[in-house]
């Protein structure tokens, strides 16, 4: 039996159908459909003490609005901003008015990123960025000679930052152990962003990266891929070889009590039904926890 079945049979014995088909109806065209609001969203489970949310990188080819809308259809609350929806040169008035948007929607804007941080002027950049738009938490990659100032910052803004890792292909942070050895002396703000389907990728059990790692984990990427190596491709969650029922068990066991980010890399231009059936299936998984 493969591990893609494995992970869905385990899920539908534990959850049932009902709870991961929860959110079919966000299929179909990206643009269309009434949103739903966050309020609308199943319940999470007394034991997960972690939000969902969403990277907006997964509706990259997506303007604000649309995005917005989208986020709430799928009944996500939390959004962390790539930079395609906030520009990092924005001026304090286009910031307070995307941010006023968001609050509109209903919508909470944790943080920022992938924000790339490569030298001093980057870093003071994203930290005043984060600040006018009152986000708690930078998701960037800060190069190693810049952690001595971010460690400076972190404490003069009181802004998480989150490194986050890019798997075998990245020569700075390819992996969570990567980070931490270079942050493990400096102040707990700077913490990890775990993007599991890159740990994956790194022929790292994302389990075992998260328990290790747990007093410097901040923020996760939630995915899945076709393979535990270079070549694996992004794919629905539930449908790759990532054991996410044992993923969600692992946040539960660590007390995991940050934003769980859904970044779904696959059909770009039509994300929805792909990110639909991944929420229903996290949902349903994390019913069952």
């Amino acid at each position: 039996m493969t591990q893609e079945k494995r992970n869905r049979r385990e899920f539908l014995q534990s959850a049932g159908i009902g709870a991961a088909a929860s959110l079919v109806g966000a299929s179909g065209s990206a643009a269309q459909g009434r949103a739903r609001t966050p309020d609308s969203a199943a319940p999470q489970a007394g034991k997960c003490l972690f939000e969902l949310g969403l990277a907006s990188y997964t509706l990259r080819k997506f303007d604000l609005d649309q995005t917005l809308a989208m986020t709430r259809r799928v009944g996500l609350k939390y959004i962390c901003f790539k930079d395609v929806h906030l520009k990092m040169d924005s001026t304090p008035e286009q910031i307070q008015a995307t941010v006023q948007k968001v609050k509109d929607a209903g919508l909470i804007l944790y943080g920022g990123g992938v924000i790339y941080m490569r030298d001093e002027a980057q870093v003071r950049q994203a930290f005043e960025y984060a600040k006018a738009a009152g986000m708690k938490m930078i998701v960037g990659v800060p190069l190693p000679e810049t952690l001595p100032l971010v460690d400076k910052l972190v404490k003069q803004y009181d802004i998480k930052v989150a490194i986050h890792n890019h798997g075998p292909t990245d020569k700075v942070y390819p992996v969570l152990a990567t980070a931490y050895e270079k942050i493990k002396d400096l102040d707990k703000r700077i913490g990890l962003c775990d993007d599991i389907g890159h740990t994956m990728r790194a022929g790292v059990d994302p389990c075992e990266s998260a328990e290790k790692f747990a007093d410097r984990l901040l923020d996760v990427h939630i995915k899945d891929v076709s393979a535990a190596d270079a070549k694996g491709g992004a794919v629905e969650i539930g449908r790759g070889v990532i054991d996410i029922p044992k993923y969600i068990r692992t946040l539960v066991k660590i007390k995991y009590g940050g934003v769980l980010s859904f970044e779904y890399e696959k059909d770009a231009d039509d994300p929805m039904p792909g990110l639909a059936e991944s929420v229903g299936y996290v949902r349903g998984v994390m019913a069952a926890v």
